[in-house]
């Protein structure tokens, strides 16, 4: 596993559910085969998207089990194992059973609030544990508190088997002080889809994407064009999901992404509380966006 893996499109997998709210391995194994079949260059396994706090270990388990089947080691997979109990995190990382996964995605420790000595502090003990290279993972509006530039720096100069961040913060004089200082091998990812374009104009090598659940194929081409310096192509397909940048949050993460996967036939409108799906009105646009992009539903 190199950093240079982890560049382009990672998509940050759903769970499908079957009405009874049980996990539907077969269509997970579908997706997955959709994933590959159109472009993506890395899967991002419980994640946020995953709704990962409403599964079970025994679900978690048999989910990553399907997922490296599937994948047969064509690209790799990121596994998400985060947490605001850093003794925890650790313990589930000296497990060590992660045959298939090429690296570790964690979050910054949610709800409790920790100082930035706190943060670096979490993932000193991570890398200590870890066996394999860390991706780290700022999403102020989901933890409550923002990793800053100065403390994501100082993680990344420390320590070699940190090789990256998903940066969803949206402080863009953050995120461009980030990849202006970092060193050598460390890189930056886009965390949030409607911003990937601009971010990776300002050298962000490429987005862990919600959208491309349901638009692998398009998605990927827009990175791809950007990250070759082809800025117009890749502009009008940004312009393209504008629209769905937006109904994709409105009613809350992965609710968007699951309808729109549920218009265009891939899999059941089902959450796990106290997740719930998109309203009618959110829907109705989705499926009226959907259409105007020639996508059956």
């Amino acid at each position: 596993m190199t950093d240079n893996n982890l560049k382009g499109m990672g998509v940050a997998l759903i769970t499908p559910f079957k009405e009874d709210e049980s996990v539907d391995f077969d269509t997970l194994g579908r997706l997955v085969d959709y994933q590959l079949q159109n472009g993506t260059d890395y899967l991002v396994v419980l994640g946020t998207t995953a709704e990962t706090p409403t599964l079970t270990e025994e679900e978690k388990d048999k989910i990553v089990e399907r997922v490296v089947m599937k994948v047969q080691g064509r690209i790799p997979i990121v596994l998400g194992v985060g947490g605001n109990c850093t003794r925890a995190v650790v313990e589930k990382l000296k497990q060590n059973r992660f045959a298939g996964i090429d690296a570790i995605l964690s979050v910054v420790p949610y709800y409790n609030k920790p100082s930035q000595e706190g943060i670096f502090r979490h993932y000193e003990a991570i890398v200590e544990a870890s066996p394999l290279p860390i991706v780290l993972y700022n999403v102020e509006g989901r933890t409550g508190v923002n990793m800053t530039a100065e403390t994501t720096l100082r993680i990344a100069h420390e320590f070699k088997n940190v090789i990256g961040i998903k940066e969803a913060s949206g402080r863009f004089p953050q995120i461009d002080d980030i990849i202006k200082n970092k060193p050598a091998g460390f890189n930056v990812i886009s965390g949030d889809d409607a911003i990937t374009f601009p971010l990776i104009t300002l050298g962000a090598v490429g987005v862990i994407s919600v959208i491309g659940n349901a638009f692998p194929h398009e998605f990927s081409r827009m990175v791809r064009l950007a990250l070759a310096g082809d800025y117009a192509g890749a502009r009008t397909i940004h312009h393209n999901f504008t629209e769905l940048f937006d109904l994709l949050f409105v009613d809350g993460n992965p609710a968007g992404v699951k309808s729109m996967l549920n218009a265009m036939g891939y899999i059941e409108n089902k959450l796990r509380l106290p997740l719930v799906p998109t309203r009618i009105t959110t829907f109705e646009k989705i499926r009226n966006v959907l259409q105007q992009l020639n996508i059956r539903c």
